[in-house]
């Protein structure tokens, strides 16, 4: 293999499949970054053996097909390194090591037989899915900001772990909870019959993440998903896909969150969003791990929602906020503020609509017609 690179875009490319790169792992094929030069451009591709990704590079001039297989770090340190040069000349040596050439520099990295690369998912895995369906990058990213905030960090629930995917006709949806909040966003699909069987699978954070920084290069492009049995499929670029990431699904069953949804609350507030977030940040700066909640008192003949936090060892805070409309009767009820800040920083519409029943019963939380925030209360001492 010999190859002409723009240094620029080949340091990207590696960047972004070491995203995936397995760090702990006694598989040293895991830990590397595989190259395969054809005619027509060079692929490079990473696996954990869970997630992987294939990221085809077009500013790249073969010189010589072939394929290689080079540690990530030392790979991305080197590259990245060689900052005065605009071009590196990648070609391997008999003995399968990747020689990494500048103006006035030459490494060779000792690499791996390209042959222990353990195959990954292309296009064809896409093509054999049971279910598959196209939307635009900026509306996935969408879902995906304003739901995987809300999963669980560390639980043995594995199923809560990731986010879940629900897609039925034309509807789709992005669910995330860690037991004491969920995060519900809606989308509408361009294609996708009425009466399509559902299709409902969990993905990981890991790989949610990865194709994150994928969708942000170009907001405007297509992205097809396809969901095999055990695997999900993002292909983006359209018919041609220049990146192909694949994931493991996790396994377990998603609680019925249509359950945890409340129906029937009777008290509706609007407020002004950042007003909002000021005002809970500012509370929360008063609160210890054993007093983790700040006190809501929602007054509906002022309009005026006066957040209250007190810790024994720093002291209390007091904070009025005015209310853009309210309905229904007064009410005192503690949430995380931690909780109420994650979700106002995903919320595009600077009008925030909270709805809430009781002190003891969840709140709702809803910023559009797409998006919705179920949020459990805390405790407070009097």
């Amino acid at each position: 293999m010999k190859l002409l690179c723009d240094r620029n875009a080949l340091l990207d490319a590696i960047n972004t499949v070491s995203g995936v790169v397995a760090q702990r792992t006694p598989k040293e094929a895991l830990r590397c970054v595989h190259f395969d030069a054809s005619d027509d451009a060079l692929v490079l591709s990473a696996t954990d053996a869970e997630i992987s990704l294939r990221l085809r590079l077009e500013r790249a001039e073969v010189n010589a097909p072939g394929q290689a297989l080079a540690p990530a770090d030392k790979l991305r340190q080197i590259v990245s390194a060689e900052d005065t040069d605009d071009t590196l000349t990648l070609e391997t040596d008999d003995e399968a090591n990747l020689i990494v050439q500048g103006a006035d520099a030459r490494f060779r990295i000792l690499g791996q037989s390209p042959q222990d690369f353990p195959p990954i998912p292309d296009q064809s895995a896409a093509d054999a899915a049971k279910d598959s369906f196209a939307h635009p990058a900026h509306a996935i990213d969408a879902l995906i900001t304003r739901t995987i905030f809300a999963k669980a960090r560390d639980t043995s629930r594995y199923a809560i772990n990731g986010v879940l995917l629900r897609r039925q006709g034309k509807k789709l949806e992005f669910v995330a909870t860690d037991g004491r909040r969920l995060a519900l966003a809606r989308d509408t699909l361009s294609e996708g019959a009425k009466d399509d069987s559902p299709t409902a699978c969990i993905i990981p954070s890991k790989a949610l993440t990865t194709l994150q920084r994928l969708l942000a290069e170009d907001p405007d492009q297509a992205v097809r998903i396809a969901v095999t049995e055990s695997q999900i499929v993002f292909l983006l670029g359209g018919e041609s896909p220049h990146a192909v990431l694949a994931s493991s699904l996790v396994e377990g069953t998603f609680p019925p969150y249509e359950d945890v949804i409340p129906k029937d609350q009777d008290k509706t507030i609007i407020v002004d969003r950042d007003v909002l977030k000021s005002a809970v940040r500012r509370a929360s700066i008063l609160t210890s791990e054993e007093s983790r909640g700040v006190r809501f008192s929602f007054n509906p003949g002022e309009k005026l929602l006066t957040l209250e936090s007190r810790s024994p060892e720093a002291g209390e805070a007091q904070i009025r906020v005015e209310l853009g409309e309210y309905s229904g009767d007064s009410i005192e009820i503690g949430f995380n503020p931690q909780f109420i800040v994650e979700v106002l920083n995903v919320l595009d519409d600077p009008r925030v609509t909270i709805e809430l029943k009781a002190p003891n019963k969840p709140g709702l939380v809803k910023g559009d017609q797409d998006f919705l925030y179920v949020v459990m209360p805390v405790n407070l001492s009097a």
